[in-house]
């Protein structure tokens, strides 16, 4: 018989990878996913104490990070601050926020801080990194944060839905320009997921009932949940994998 296919590495040594949002949560989960993995983590947000703290936290577990201040909102500054370092062949777009309105309270100032963060500065990160990609002439995989909320809809979610919508047609179109120069691009579909940010929240009784009725697994997510995601789709395991959503959403869309 024939050999045996071996599976592709999920290993990611010798790659840089740049991590917005990186302090707490969501994003310093999934930069120590990376670091884990193999690869020299950046960890990138305008926090500087927490980037180096979580920095400091993963060298000390035995990878390789450093941290890098910036405001994504500020697009020139994030380009300058991307140029001035060597090019990174993982992006995880994780920075967002969340103002959650009914539609007949948003103001415009709302619209303008979360469509700002969650779609314009991801998109000129993303360009950004794909930039010095394609100079050095290294193969990359964009991975950005989106949400379940960019596949279906949710009460005073208008602004959130629009820009995780927004960013998963971004991404399809993004991974299409950039598959000649073997640059992935995805999104990773979270569902509510329990960090100290979001802990609160959950204190509502009546609205953790209302997410478990539709979280069919019967629980919050947690960041772990995610860690095996971002690492996935950042290695050769994804290789064939641009322009779709990988929806860790413990069922909620698939009724």
């Amino acid at each position: 018989m024939d050999a045996l296919p071996t599976t592709p590495s999920f290993r990611l040594d010798a790659r840089r990878a740049l991590v917005t949002g990186a302090g707490r949560g969501i994003g310093l989960a999934c930069a120590a996913a990376l670091a884990q993995a193999g690869a020299h983590v950046t960890l990138a947000a305008r926090g500087h104490g927490e980037i180096e703290a979580g920095a400091a936290a993963i060298r000390a577990a035995g990878g390789q990070a450093d941290a890098l201040t910036l405001d994504v909102n500020d697009v020139a500054g994030t380009a300058r601050a991307i140029e001035g370092v060597a090019p990174f062949e993982i992006l995880l777009n994780n920075a967002g926020t969340n103002r959650p309105k009914s539609v007949i309270d948003v103001s415009e100032e709302d619209y303008d801080a979360v469509l700002g963060l969650n779609l314009k500065a991801a998109f000129f990160v993303a360009q950004a990194v794909s930039r010095r990609m394609i100079d050095a002439g290294l193969n990359g995989s964009i991975i950005h944060m989106g949400s379940q909320m960019g596949h279906v809809g949710g009460p005073q979610r208008s602004l959130y839905c629009a820009s995780k919508w927004g960013l998963e047609g971004m991404s399809k179109a993004m991974a299409l320009d950039l598959a000649p120069h073997g640059i992935r691009s995805n999104t990773i579909a979270p569902t509510f997921i329990e960090t100290p940010m979001t802990k609160p929240f959950f204190e509502d009784k009546a609205f953790l009932v209302s997410i478990l009725t539709k979280i069919k697994l019967g629980r919050l997510g947690t960041v772990q949940d995610l860690m095996g995601a971002v690492v996935f789709l950042a290695s050769d395991a994804a290789g064939l994998m641009t322009g779709t959503s990988l929806i860790v959403d413990g069922g909620w869309t698939a009724e």
